[in-house]
């Protein structure tokens, strides 16, 4: 399953590349840097849309590590380069392969090293970058070790060297320019909600009898999985069914624990690798999508079941309120009892229930307009 930041680096990718502009793409491995123009970036987006039958990695990308996904994408792009160089000479590389008056887009949290930020400006691009959260920084204990202090470092960076910061909430703007003062410079910036994209559901993906929920997301400590299985255990000896949609994250050992402590036929099941026709399948039929997350940059499970017309409770936080306004019951994690009651409640009325009203979350569409204007 894609990740929200996955999600978003493909839109733009698909977006730039039908635009009628020169397009490049700068590709960090481990021997270096590659520049991928346009052509090799469409046969890079199609191969991310054919589930990505990437070839045999090479020698040189599978220098200190084992053979992976990221290997065979590695050696795919390597393939595609129009030029590459050392970490030395990524300065010289961008002055002499890049046209003038270029626009550099950063939407993904990664790659804004000193080497990168200094080499693009250098060469007197104008750097536009994504902020979707900072999370890290406000929340450092549901993070990897390390992720705090790199960061930082990195907001610090952005802060001095970034033309422009697109922030993907109001929320998360509210959020960053407080630690951008503390660094000595707040760029100009915009405010512009991610697109979602309503995929057609897979009508033969099997869902369960009777009532069942759904929560989506990474198994990590900030989505607060520990909270739905505390809550299964009240809900008496005939509870509806729970589906736990997400790969295993980090620093989340006591509810890995309590997952794999699961009787085979219990009600709570983690299901993992659906495609997005699968998982829009099982939020459609689903009794409610449930989204008790303890913080969000954005946001993506809610907007997207509410767009399939389902039903969703989530905690009370204020991106969610921003992203979604009254299309959701929000109830705080604070308070379990009525979580219970209202998770009773959706279960007795499941095949009763109309689906919410019609809900048209954001499209690319509108994110654009306001980037790119």
């Amino acid at each position: 399953m894609p990740t929200g930041i996955d999600r978003v680096e493909r839109a733009y990718l698909r977006h730039l590349l039908s635009d009628n502009v020169p397009l490049f793409g700068l590709v960090r491995t481990r021997a270096g840097y590659l520049l991928v123009d346009g052509q090799g970036l469409a046969a890079f987006l199609q191969r991310l849309k054919d589930d990505g039958r990437w070839p045999r990695s090479d020698l040189l990308s599978r220098l200190g590590r084992d053979a992976d996904t990221a290997a065979q994408a590695e050696t795919f792009l390597r393939r595609h380069a129009v030029a590459r160089a050392l970490p030395p000479g990524l300065p010289r590389l961008l002055r002499r392969r890049l046209p003038p008056d270029l626009t550099y887009f950063n939407v993904g949290h990664s790659n804004l090293t000193a080497r990168v930020l200094n080499a693009m400006y250098e060469a007197g691009v104008c750097g536009h970058v994504m902020i979707h959260d900072v999370i890290p920084l406000l929340h450092p204990c549901f993070q990897r070790e390390g992720t705090e202090e790199r960061f930082r470092a990195a907001l610090a960076r952005v802060s001095e060297k970034a033309d422009r910061i697109i922030y993907t909430s109001r929320d998360t703007q509210t959020r960053t320019e407080p630690y951008l003062r503390q660094m000595g410079r707040v760029p100009s910036s915009v405010v512009a909600h991610l697109g979602v994209e309503l995929v057609e559901p897979d009508l033969g993906t099997s869902v369960p009898s009777g009532p069942y929920f759904v929560t989506v997301g990474t198994i990590e400590p900030r989505k607060n999985h520990r909270f739905l299985l505390d809550l299964w255990s009240q809900l008496g000896p005939d509870p509806p069914k729970l589906l736990i949609c997400g790969t295993r994250g980090w620093r989340n050992e006591d509810v890995f624990a309590a997952l794999d402590a699961l009787p085979a036929e219990g009600p709570v099941k983690v299901i993992q690798g659906l495609t997005d026709p699968a998982l829009a399948r099982l939020m459609q039929c689903s009794a409610g999508l449930l989204f008790p997350s303890l913080a969000e940059g954005f946001g993506y499970p809610p907007l997207e079941a509410a767009g399939y017309g389902t039903r969703v409770l989530c905690n009370t936080l204020p991106v969610l309120r921003e992203v979604l306004g009254k299309k959701v019951d929000f109830v705080s994690v604070n308070d379990s009892q009525s979580w219970l009651r209202k998770i009773q409640n959706w279960a007795r009325t499941h095949n009763e229930a109309e689906q919410t009203k019609a809900f048209h979350p954001p499209t690319w569409a509108d994110h654009f307009n306001t980037v790119l204007r």
